[in-house]
C-alpha cells in the first residue's frame, strides 16, 4: 500500500522585536515584526508517531529566533537565510515559506504595514 502524501506544519504570527533596517533610527529604536513559517515535508511513513518523523516546529521556531536576533539591513537577506536554514537542518523539508511583517515604517504618514516573502524549495 502506497503511504505518500505530504504535510505541513505551520508558525503563524510569531511576535520579535528587531533591529533590522537600512536606517540609524531602525537599527537604534528597534520594531515589531511578525513571522510566520509554513514547512511542507513527505513523512517517511504513513502514520507519524515519533518527532523524529515530522519536523519539529521548536527547531523551526530556534531557527527563526535565531535570525531575528541578528540586525540585517534587509529582510530580504535575512529571510533567504532562515529558509535556507530551514532546508538544510531538516532533510525532510520539501518547500518552505516565510513571510516577514514590519510593523512600523519610517514613512510620514503611513499606516500599515510592509512585508517580504520567500517560497524556497529544495533542489532536487
Amino acid at each position: 500500500m502506497s503511504h505518500t502524501h505530504s504535510m505541513r506544519i505551520s508558525l503563524n504570527n510569531i511576535v520579535f522585536v528587531g533591529y533590522h533596517g537600512l536606517y540609524a533610527e531602525e537599527k537604534k529604536l528597534g520594531n515589531t515584526y511578525i513571522v510566520d513559517v509554513d514547512v511542507d515535508f513527505t513523512p517517511p511513513i504513513a502514520i507519524i508517531d515519533k518527532l523524529e518523523q515530522t519536523i519539529d516546529y521548536v527547531a523551526v521556531y530556534s531557527l527563526i529566533k535565531k535570525w531575528m536576533a541578528i540586525p540585517t539591513p534587509l529582510l530580504e537577506t535575512l529571510i533567504g537565510k532562515m529558509a535556507e536554514d530551514i532546508l538544510l537542518e531538516h532533510a525532510i523539508a520539501n518547500k518552505v515559506s516565510i513571510k516577514i511583517s514590519k510593523l512600523h515604517l519610517p514613512i510620514p504618514e503611513f499606516e500599515g504595514s510592509a512585508s517580504v516573502y520567500i517560497e524556497k524549495s529544495r533542489n532536487k
